[in-house]
């Protein structure tokens, strides 16, 4: 599949990007999210350091990453007991 070629603008510096073409708009969205946390955290703390604040959103953002990554997919509820009993009972009405 062919490339897609793009810029993409993070703390006032852009970088070249080479991306497959179905990644662009998650690739600008996740530009914006930085863009957007570094604001608010230049905001919140008064930080001029960009290397500062770029460690503080990389660090937020690797937090929230390992948070989602250690849920479960598909959340149970008991679903699957309630699935069992129905393949018990599917077994016994076999025709």
């Amino acid at each position: 599949m062919d490339e897609l070629s793009i810029k993409v603008n993070i703390a006032d510096r852009f970088y070249p990007l080479n991306i497959n073409p179905q990644q662009e708009e998650l690739v600008r969205k996740a530009a914006k999210l930085i863009n957007d946390k570094l604001k608010l955290y230049e905001k919140q703390f008064s930080v001029r350091d960009k290397q500062d604040i770029l460690s503080m959103c990389a660090l937020e953002l690797a937090t929230e990453l390992l948070q989602l990554n250690s849920k479960p997919l598909i959340e149970d509820n008991g679903l699957s007991d309630e699935l069992k009993v129905i393949q018990q009972l599917l077994k016994h009405v076999r025709v």
